[in-house]
């Protein structure tokens, strides 16, 4: 099931992501591309706050179906503007997938925190991370042919943008492949959630709840940071590399979000010669405030030679044939690959903090509602021009302030919640509430069932007959 959701994140963010490298989303309008993106993260800061609860009342199915549509109406969007220029229509596109990324997007984290056991959860969050940031890759390696080839990026072809819409309406249909908790089994046996929904009254105490939690208080500015520095580090690239190069970066970048993605979820947080749960928290939180610090550094020791005017201080971009450009493409690297060790850190400690579906959609709703505000925050703070290096610092100070509060959060994780949780199995179940019609629907997290599961099966369908 975690797969299901990283391949259907892959064809729908994964595409949005992809299209957004080949310049401004494919446009040579950057204005209208950012007031778009805009309205997108300003909605989606406000959605997010919902979000959760209305992925707990409408189910992970039709909430993640809803989430898959704006994707592909905004990539719809795009191509409009190129072969009509319906500027509205973009705009307008930004605002709808705002509201429904955020749907998306707590419904994938609920999945995706939940659905594993507690032991797999930083892998499944490897995975899902690195197939996502596949997406972006791909993009990336296409705009890095066409500046290659004909020495800049100029209107995206319309097969492209149908390639990119096809792709996430497959995306789309997959959505209706995902279970609800109900009819989810583990590999140990246990189903994810006896229930299937929420209630409006339920929500609505259960988010008030939630904003009073100190854990979730805490966390508050690691969430801000989680994207804050995109906008930095877009602005950077645009500001010092040739077309060409800005391709390279961004290749770069997806090959580092990928790589640690899953070196962190399976070499560090889900490792178990690292010992106890709790020890392996604090050795991910200790791996990433070193690269943050060792990277950042190295970025700010470049940052203080050159301002936005770098092209009248240098006379030229920097090529990536050039003799200087080889530190710089690993910055780029490692920039992505520290970004995907935080944002894996991040969602490993929801995760730890419960195994209730329920609970782990409202925290993702709320890690994106925070993200997008800081978001949004960023590239205002870019949009008027505000110097590199204030950037720079402001973005590595929020993260560095984020971890003592991520410090005090891990204290708190218990080696297992199932003690303090309801945990249900599925032999304890009536055969009628779990199996009655829907043998083939009930699914093992990892796809296959265990041979004690299946043996039950098996008994309870001889029975029927």
């Amino acid at each position: 099931m975690a797969h299901q959701i990283s391949r259907d994140s892959f064809a729908t963010v994964g595409m949005f992501s992809a299209v957004s490298n080949l310049g401004a989303g494919g446009l040579q309008d950057v204005a209208l591309a950012d007031t778009s993106n805009g309205v997108l993260y300003g909605l989606f800061a406000v959605t997010g706050l919902v979000a959760g609860g209305f992925n707990n009342l409408l189910g992970p199915k039709i909430t993640l179906f809803i989430g898959t549509l704006g994707y592909a109406l905004y990539v719809g969007a795009l191509w409009c503007f190129q072969t009509q220029g319906t500027r509205w229509f973009l705009i307008f596109a930004g605002a709808i997938l705002g509201i429904t990324a955020a749907l998306l997007w707590s419904a994938q984290g609920a999945i995706m925190m939940s659905y594993p056991l507690e032991k797999d959860k930083g892998k499944a969050f490897g995975i899902f991370w690195a197939i996502f940031q596949f997406g972006s890759f791909i993009g990336a390696v296409i705009a890095l042919a066409i500046n290659i080839h004909k020495g800049g990026l100029t209107a995206v072809a319309t097969s492209t943008y149908i390639a990119f819409i096809v792709i996430i309406f497959v995306g789309v249909a997959s959505a209706s492949l995902v279970l609800p908790p109900n009819r989810v089994i583990r590999s140990d046996g246990t189903l994810v959630k006896l229930e299937t929904h929420s209630s409006v009254k339920d929500e609505l105490v259960a988010m008030f709840r939630l904003l009073k939690d100190w854990r979730m208080l805490a966390l508050l500015p690691m969430f801000f940071a989680s994207n804050y520095f995109y906008a930095y580090q877009g602005s950077v690239n645009a500001t010092v590399f040739d077309g060409p190069t800005r391709a390279l970066n961004a290749t770069l970048e997806g090959a580092g979000a990928i790589i640690g993605a899953l070196m962190i979820g399976f070499g560090v947080l889900d490792a178990p010669w690292l010992g106890h749960r709790r020890t392996r928290g604090y050795i991910g939180l200790g791996v990433v405030t070193t690269m943050v610090i060792i990277v950042w550094s190295v970025g700010l020791s470049w940052q203080v030679d050159f301002t936005r005017d770098f092209l009248h201080q240098h006379g030229k971009y920097i090529n990536y044939r050039d003799s200087d450009y080889a530190g710089k493409g690993a910055l780029y690297f490692f920039y992505y690959f520290a970004d995907a060790c935080y944002q894996a850190l991040a969602y490993w400690i929801m995760s730890a903090l419960t195994n209730d579906p329920f609970k782990l959609a409202r925290y993702a709703g709320l890690y994106k509602a925070v993200q997008s505000a800081g978001a949004a925050g960023s590239f205002g703070m870019d949009a008027v021009l505000t110097p590199l290096l204030n950037e720079h610092l402001a973005s590595w100070i929020m993260m560095l302030v984020s971890f003592p509060l991520a410090f005090l959060v891990i204290r708190t994780i218990k080696e297992t919640n199932y003690e303090d949780e309801q945990v249900v199995y599925v032999d304890e179940v009536q055969r009628q509430e779990v199996l009655a019609g829907h043998q083939l629907d009930i699914q093992q997290v990892d796809g296959t069932s265990s041979p004690q599961v299946a043996e039950k099966e098996k008994e309870s369908l001889q029975e029927s007959v």
